[in-house]
């Protein structure tokens, strides 16, 4: 629809309005990364944005967006004369998750800048963003050093574009927003850093407040331009307040005690760092500008805290960003507030933006009481622990360790995760980008040269003059400029590392329900898990115990999910080890059709024994046996992780790993620092050598 949805028309979410339009007052807070499950009008919101920053004065012409009064010295379309400018609202750019680098950084026209002598340069997304908004849904699932350029350019205001010898720098200062749900996987806290503020939205589970979203949107829909024309008046005041507070901000004072505040602050949450302390300070004073306030108050530092630390805070592996409120009072209670100035009486909220409390445009009474506070507190982390004196009782004995079965058990906890050895799919794959194995991908080192297939993107310059070389004299060469055709050209091909699909295959039969054993084995998945988060994997969970195996978990990228899963995984009955591995038989086969360049790693993780076929009917070991050949004929790598323990061992794990033709770990010897178990290479038959059906195994 051409008609935006009107941001005062918003419904709740008072947070993620705050945040927004803390940035439109000042966007060197850094920008808003916003979190929540899918249908909670995160887009609607960020796309509306745009309707309320001011007008931009632009040169006729400039591709860049120079301001005239001040244009950048550097633009590429430059210089500039002066001159009037044109007037234009600020674009809201949006940037696709499958973009290339060359879509967000611009390209060069290597053909020209070869033939020619000339710097043929096509704008990016980050120069059609500038003075703007660059808007990035589902930011989790961009590729990673799409996101680090896309977080430097925000950090530097300017943009770099260098390809074989030619440069090109242009202006590129916007307001970032980007939008992501949990469940498909997390920022690495490195990137996440790099995002001013962060921001929990959810659905809100009041009525009357869900009545009113539907109704607003049918409206909305049956008639845009009329529905829009009734919150002009609202979008008015929210503009207009939005420019006051933008002329403001120059004014407003931070003091010493403010800056104590924010320091003892960022310090009591031991976040890494200066940044977090910067960004408060940015924040607290545009804040303050919000409330057309010139001194910062104690009030502003809190709210600021609430906005920019959940997701700096240090927290265990799998932990959701939260902030302790009740903590951040005592730290603030230990200091006095700021001497307020003496100040006209700012102007009463109208119905057309979020006060200072959280109070919005909704017209339904100040629903954003229902909105939850920021975070979600420590004690969520305890949660789980809390009922276990009461049901340790109740836990039948575990199951002989012959696996004949026994009653379920309850869950247990994981054991302290560990950093484990890489395990990694060898030969060269072509899978998305990631930290695993080898693949070939658009960054990385330079292998070798070949014809571009579609768009130039790496242009392999040795290569191309040779391939141009010889035909110099029958192309009429007469001068010094060496003649180069389309055909010339050759791509660099650049090896780097991808994502693979970890699918865990567990056993939680009677055999492993012996409480300290299972403990470490969800400890040992547990570090693997944290493994795969940090090398950009997706995962999935089988288990299998009594009669038959279960999808827990569908290959996701969310390994937070993984992680709940594992937590939650009770154990007892007898082993069906053969239905376990059809089960990753058939996930894989799916899972090969939806996404065959991704390739998988299957990790089997059980003692060995065999002693349920469930459905399948048969002698349990040699259906176990039967299912491990078959996924080493289809070429599937694979790892056994034994969990075997005791003094008397059976080593039907290592059995279990020859028919997979994989390596068999240990416990002890999946940890990083440990001499046991240390596997270079190791092929998933004799007979393929070298091929992608191995495991290679190094340190870290």
């Amino acid at each position: 629809m051409s008609t935006p949805y009107p941001f005062t028309a918003v419904v709740g979410q008072s947070d993620l309005r705050l945040a927004l339009l803390l940035n439109a007052v000042s966007p060197a807070v850094g920008g808003v990364l916003v979190r929540g499950e899918k249908g909670t009008a995160k887009s609607t919101a960020v796309r509306a944005l745009s309707a309320l920053l001011p007008h931009v004065d632009v040169v006729p012409g400039c591709r860049f967006s120079c301001a005239p009064a001040a244009p950048d010295p550097a633009c590429p379309d430059g210089p500039h004369e002066s001159g009037p400018g044109t007037d234009r609202p600020a674009r809201m750019v949006e940037l696709p998750v499958g973009a290339s680098e060359d879509r967000l950084v611009g390209a060069l026209d290597i053909e020209r800048a070869l033939a020619e002598g000339v710097k043929a340069f096509e704008p990016g997304l980050l120069a059609d963003a500038h003075r703007g908004i660059l808007y990035v849904d589902e930011v989790n699932l961009l590729h990673d050093h799409l996101i680090d350029l896309l977080l430097d350019a925000a950090a530097m205001g300017a943009s770099y574009v260098e390809r074989e010898g030619v440069s090109v720098r242009h202006a590129a200062r916007f307001l970032l927003v980007g939008t992501m749900n949990p469940e498909e996987g997390e920022l690495r806290p490195q990137l996440l850093d790099r995002f001013g503020l962060t921001v929990e939205v959810a659905a809100s589970r009041e009525p009357a407040q869900r009545v009113e979203v539907v109704r607003r949107r049918l409206a909305y829909e049956d008639d845009p331009a009329g529905f829009a024309a009734r919150w002009a008046g609202d979008e008015s005041e929210v503009r207009a307040r939005v420019v006051a507070a933008r002329a403001l901000l120059p004014q407003v004072a931070l003091g010493d005690t403010a800056l104590l505040q924010i320091a003892a602050t960022c310090a009591g949450f031991e976040v890494d760092g200066m940044r977090a302390d910067i960004v408060m300070a940015r924040t607290a004073t545009a804040l303050a500008a919000w409330a057309g306030r010139t001194s910062v108050l104690k009030e502003d530092v809190r709210q600021a805290a609430l906005l920019a630390l959940p997701h700096r805070r240090r927290r265990n592996p799998f932990d959701a960003p939260g902030l302790d409120e009740d903590k951040l009072d005592e730290i603030l209670d230990g200091f006095p507030d700021e001497e307020p100035e003496p100040e006209p009486d700012p102007e009463p909220d109208g119905p057309g933006g979020p006060d200072d409390n959280g109070g919005g445009p909704d017209g339904n009474g100040g629903g954003d009481g229902g909105v939850p506070p920021q975070g979600g507190g420590p004690d969520t982390g305890h949660a789980p622990d809390a009922p276990e004196p009461q049901e340790a009782p109740e836990a039948q004995p575990s199951a002989p360790q012959g696996g004949a079965g026994g009653a379920e058990q309850a869950a247990v906890a994981a054991a302290e995760p560990f950093r484990t050895k890489m395990l990694s799919v060898p030969g060269l794959g072509e899978g998305a980008a990631g930290r695993r194995s080898r693949a070939r991908t658009a960054h990385g080192r330079t292998t070798g040269a070949q014809r571009p297939r579609g768009q130039l993107t790496k242009l392999h310059l040795a290569a191309t003059v040779h391939a141009a070389a010889p035909h110099q004299k029958a192309r009429g060469r007469s001068g010094p400029g060496l003649v180069v055709r389309k055909d010339d050209l050759r791509q660099a091909t650049r090896e780097g590392r991808e994502g693979n699909l970890v699918l865990f295959c567990v056993d939680a039969s009677g055999s492993m329900a012996a409480r300290q054993r299972m403990s470490a084995v969800k400890g040992a998945v547990l570090s693997l898990l944290l493994d795969a988060y940090q090398r950009r994997d997706k995962v999935g969970l089988i288990t299998f115990r009594g009669a038959g195996a279960e999808l827990a978990l569908p290959p996701t990228s969310s390994v937070d999910a993984a992680a709940a899963r594992l937590e939650k995984l009770p154990t007892g009955g007898r082993t069906p080890l053969g239905p376990g591995l059809l089960k990753a038989h058939e996930v894989l086969r799916i899972e090969r059709l939806r996404d065959p360049s991704r390739r998988p790693l299957l990790v089997v993780v059980t003692d060995g024994r065999a002693t349920s076929a469930g459905a399948v009917g048969g002698d349990p070991r040699e259906l176990s046996g039967r299912s491990a050949r078959l996924l080493a004929a289809e070429g599937v790598a694979s790892v056994v992780v034994d969990c075997e323990s005791g003094p008397v061992r059976l080593g039907l794990a290592g059995a279990l790993a020859a028919d997979l033709g994989a390596p068999a770990v240990s416990l002890d010897g999946l940890r990083a620092d440990s001499l046991a178990g240390l596997v270079k290479n190791v092929r998933t038959a004799v007979t393929h050598t070298a091929s992608p059906n191995s495991v290679s195994r190094r340190a870290a």
